[in-house]
């Protein structure tokens, strides 16, 4: 029986790609489709903890703040932010794709929607299974957009953007721009709880658990760096 120690899947290895390369990778059909249903159920997410009222993720206790002092829905925060992301992404250098672009539009959009259909319940153990069903949904979410390969979102580009300028670990500028967010929400009367705990110990092992799932491999491309 052979003792030689297996390769890792390259399925499980993400490519380094610019925006063009991106759509010439091949197999765009099941990665567009791949990619809004991921962003579709992202904002589905959000939703879930708003109507959880257990605390919001890091970036949604910023926009919840926000639409406390403009007259703007919680989705439209979303894509608003998006967007103000998006302009600080021109001294970092960094290059927006397919993803970016509907990452900033979709997830909003979504999370508007589910809000719409889904009342908030009274019972406590309803509320907390939305919470945990919201989170558990996010980071299966993230891993089937980000598995689609058509770009970083707006926030994920603005964390590696930093940490290419900075030299600081991604650890450290995610750290960073996470409680910075969550400092301004507070600040404009943003909701912070148990769930912005629970999200932001649990979002980062999920998604890296279930990303293998889902990624489709692009053949010929460079392996991104770790």
């Amino acid at each position: 029986m052979s003792t030689a120690v297996r390769p890792p899947a390259a399925a499980t290895v993400l490519a380094d790609l610019g925006p063009v390369a991106q759509v010439r990778a091949g197999r765009l059909t099941r990665r567009l489709a791949q990619l809004f249903v991921g962003l579709w159920l992202y904002g589905v997410s959000l939703a879930l903890m708003v109507r959880g009222d257990l605390g919001l993720a890091p970036w949604d206790v910023l926009h919840s703040g926000l639409i406390r002092h403009v007259p703007l829905t919680l989705g439209q925060a979303v894509v608003v932010m998006s967007f103000v992301v998006l302009l600080l992404w021109i001294p970092l250098r960094e290059t927006p794709g397919i993803g970016t672009i509907a990452n900033a539009l979709v997830v909003g959009l979504s999370a508007d929607v589910t809000l719409a259909l889904l009342e908030q319940p009274d019972a406590l153990a309803i509320r907390a299974a939305l919470m945990v069903g919201g989170v558990l949904l996010c980071g299966f979410a993230t891993a089937l957009y980000i598995g689609a390969q058509l770009g970083r979102g707006p926030r994920d580009g603005l964390m590696t953007g930093l940490h290419r300028r900075t030299g600081l670990s991604l650890r450290v500028v995610r750290t960073g721009l996470e409680v910075a967010v969550v400092l301004i929400g507070l600040a404009l009367g943003g909701v912070l709880g148990l769930g912005t705990v629970i999200y932001a110990l649990a979002i980062g092992p999920l998604a890296q658990l279930m990303l293998p799932w889902f990624l489709v491999p692009l053949p010929g491309t460079t392996p991104a760096r770790p």
